[in-house]
């Protein structure tokens, strides 16, 4: 079948490595990464304009590859043709293979950073970091917060500004075969070193994006098929999302 697969550049290798290989007729389109740094309309506007731009006299089906990312796709609607959406909390779903080794993974070993192949090239933690602050007016000195707010104003902005820091201790870096020659786990162990986290290399599992390219069929279990005139509601359950008919 003629697949049209909107992904998120973060899996833009792996997605790639696996559309030259699919069984279907795969047009890809990447979205930048930065979308979900700030506003989850924003990046709900960007997906659904790329849903919209797909012609339905070409292709049978969108695959999405994005995860529920912070609700950034709840509201998506199918208008033209079907959307397959994987069942994942976030991209990382993707790297570790499914949902439930992901739950499993997050409650086994909390407080963990990740770092992947896109996760290392598309644009570092401290570049978006930047903009997000910038964005929100948050990117001035100690200096300028005392000056306009006072000192100890400046010093609880600068303490809160930092503080996300603290709920991790140790980085994750998950290994995709198709890019280990980059040795982009070098550079995260490096980055562990340097924060004083612990370091764990672990090996990934691409099977969950090679079901969602090479299908149908397309499990249940595993994602949720859009129709026509339904949109995605986030559940607060296993199951992550499901189908709405639009009111």
């Amino acid at each position: 079948m003629r697949l049209k697969v909107i992904a998120c550049e973060i899996v833009f290798r792996e997605v790639s490595y696996l559309a030259a290989r699919s069984r279907n007729i795969v047009d890809l389109a990447f979205m930048p990464k930065g979308l979900h740094d700030i506003e989850t309309s924003r990046m709900l506007e960007r997906i659904q304009a790329e849903v919209d731009r797909t012609d339905p006299e070409i292709v049978e089906a969108i695959a999405l590859a994005y995860g529920l990312c912070n609700n950034g796709i709840v509201g998506l609607e199918a208008r033209k043709v079907y959307i397959v959406v994987p069942r994942a909390h976030d991209c990382i779903t993707f790297f570790i293979g499914s949902k439930e080794r992901y739950k499993e993974y997050f409650f086994a070993h909390p407080g963990t950073y990740f770092r992947t192949t896109g996760w290392s090239e598309r644009k570092s933690a401290a570049e978006i970091e930047e903009k997000i602050m910038s964005q929100l007016g948050l990117n001035r000195t100690f200096e300028e917060y005392k000056q306009k707010y006072g000192e100890g104003a400046a010093r609880y902005i600068m303490e809160i500004m930092g503080s996300w820091k603290k709920n991790y201790s140790r980085l994750c870096y998950i290994a995709m075969d198709i890019a280990e020659h980059l040795r982009y786990d070098e550079k995260a162990r490096g980055e562990a070193q340097e924060k004083g986290w612990q370091f764990e290399h672990r090996q990934g599992d691409i099977g969950l994006l090679q079901r969602l390219l090479n299908g149908p069929p397309w499990e249940g279990q595993d994602f949720l098929i859009l129709k026509p005139g339904e949109t995605v509601i986030a559940t607060n359950k296993d199951d992550i999302i499901a189908a709405r008919a639009k009111m």
